[in-house]
C-alpha cells in the first residue's frame, strides 16, 4: 500500500448471537439480495477509502471470501485476517495489522451496519488531514435505532472543542411512542432524547494507537475487549490518545436481531428511491 492509499479494516468475524448464529455480513438487503457487506464496501469506496482488510472467523471466514471473491469488482484491493478465537473487536483491529501493511492510518467499520457514503467520508477526510489525533463518527440515536426490540448504544458526551470525553454504554435502549427513548438498564437517564449523540463503531485510527490495543488484550489474558470500552478508558486519562467526534445527520441501520432484515431491507429501499444511494453497488468504481 502507497502513502495515498486508505485502508479500511471491515469486522465481519462476530458470532451474531442475537441474530441467530447466521452470517450477518452476508444478510441480502439489497434490491438484488446485495448483502449488507457489498453495500459497506461499496459506500466506501464512494467514500475515499481505497482498499479494504476483512476480519473473519474460521467458521465463517471461507463463506465471507468466496462471496467477495464471486461478487465484488476483481480489481478490488481486498484482504483478509483471521481472528482465531473471539475475543472483541480490539483484537480484531489488532490481526488486520499485517494486512495494512504499514498504513499510517485506516478506517473501522461493523460488516453488518450501513453508515452510509456521507458518513464514511467524514472519516476519510478525517483521515487525510494534517491533524494526528483519531476519529469517531457519532450518529442521532434516533437515526441509529431499527425496529422496536432492545439494542445496546454507546452515549457519546463531546467537550466543546469536539473532543470525546466518555462513551457511556447503555443497555435495553428501545424506541418510546412520543420519539424518544428509554434505557431499561437501571440506569440515569431513564429517558434519552431523539438527538443523543450515539457510537455505532465507525472509526478513523492512526497506527500509533497499535500499542495502546496490545496492552489492553495483555492486560485481560484471554478475554475480550470491545474498542468502545477500550476508547472510553483512553479518553479518560489526561495523556490519553485525543478522539475527534464527528457528528452526522445521516442514518445508520443494521441487522442486530432477525427481524430487523425487513427493516433493513425497507430503508436501503427508501435510501435508493431518495437518491441517497445507487440502486446497484460499484457503479463506477
Amino acid at each position: 500500500m502507497t502513502e495515498t492509499d486508505l485502508p479500511l479494516v471491515i469486522l465481519a468475524a462476530g458470532l451474531a448471537k442475537r441474530y441467530g448464529g447466521g452470517l450477518k455480513p452476508l444478510a441480502p438487503v439489497g434490491p438484488n439480495d446485495e448483502a449488507i457487506i457489498d453495500l459497506v464496501a461499496s459506500d466506501a469506496l464512494a467514500a475515499g477509502f481505497s482498499n479494504f482488510v476483512v476480519v473473519v472467523n474460521p467458521q465463517s471466514g471461507p463463506s465471507i471470501t468466496e462471496h467477495v471473491r464471486r461478487t465484488w469488482p476483481s480489481h478490488l484491493d481486498v484482504r483478509y485476517a483471521v481472528q482465531p478465537e473471539p475475543r472483541g473487536t480490539v483484537d480484531a483491529v489488532l490481526v488486520a495489522y499485517p494486512a495494512l501493511e504499514g498504513a499510517q492510518s485506516f478506517g473501522v467499520v461493523n460488516a453488518d451496519d450501513l453508515y452510509g457514503a456521507s458518513a464514511l467520508r467524514l472519516i476519510s477526510e478525517h483521515l487525510v488531514s494534517t491533524t494526528e489525533t483519531n476519529a469517531l463518527v457519532a450518529f442521532r440515536l434516533d437515526r441509529a435505532v431499527v425496529g422496536d426490540s432492545p439494542v445496546t448504544r454507546g452515549v457519546c458526551h463531546v467537550g466543546s472543542d469536539g473532543r470525546l470525553i466518555a462513551i457511556d454504554e447503555r443497555r435495553g435502549v428501545r424506541r418510546l411512542p412520543d420519539g424518544r427513548f428509554e434505557a431499561t438498564d437501571g440506569r440515569s437517564p431513564h429517558v434519552l432524547e431523539a438527538a443523543t449523540l450515539v457510537s455505532m463503531n465507525l472509526w478513523g485510527l492512526r497506527s500509533s494507537i497499535r500499542a495502546e490495543l496490545e496492552a489492553a488484550m495483555n492486560d485481560v489474558g484471554s478475554g475480550e475487549v470491545l474498542l468502545p470500552e477500550l476508547v472510553a478508558s483512553l479518553v479518560g486519562r489526561s495523556d490519553g490518545p485525543r478522539f475527534e467526534v464527528l457528528p452526522t445527520d445521516g442514518h445508520c441501520v443494521g441487522v442486530t436481531h432477525p427481524d430487523d432484515l425487513d427493516l433493513v431491507r425497507s430503508a436501503v429501499a427508501t435510501q435508493i428511491s431518495r437518491g441517497e444511494r445507487p440502486a446497484k453497488p460499484w457503479l463506477d468504481r
